[in-house]
């Protein structure tokens, strides 16, 4: 059973309908059917959840391969939290003006360190048992 993962995964799932449900509001509010309608409010709420989508799935998907082939929790709890925090904190840091904003360094990085690590965790589970 993959626990632990279920924990992260029910987590991000709110984070998930939260930032979804922003981009299904505005579009209602701004009566844009598809797309962005090249309005910048909307741009930003679409990559917020497009990002979402784009990163979290995989991450979860290492998380699980990992903890099935019998990770301690302690090791699905050291990036299943940060990658967490890291999918807070990241869509306060998108706009159309700004690149290097500190939320959107920070959740970038810290998504990409915690799928590195899960990388090769399970690689090293992977080859380390032969």
């Amino acid at each position: 059973m993959v626990i632990t993962t279920s924990l992260y995964a029910a987590l991000l799932a709110l984070v998930a309908i939260f930032l979804g449900g922003a981009v299904g509001g505005l579009r209602g509010r701004k009566k844009i059917a598809l797309g962005d309608g090249g309005d910048e409010e909307m741009i930003v709420a679409n990559r917020r959840h497009m990002n979402f989508v784009e990163n979290v799935p995989l991450a979860l998907i290492l998380l699980a391969l990992i903890e099935i082939n019998g990770a301690p929790a302690a090791w699905i709890h050291y990036m299943g939290a940060p990658l967490l925090v890291a999918r807070v904190v990241h869509p306060f840091g998108l706009s159309t003006t700004t690149v290097a904003n500190p939320a959107r360094i920070f959740g970038a990085a810290v998504t990409a360190l915690v799928m590195l690590a899960a990388a090769i965790a399970l690689l090293w589970q992977v080859f380390g048992t032969r």
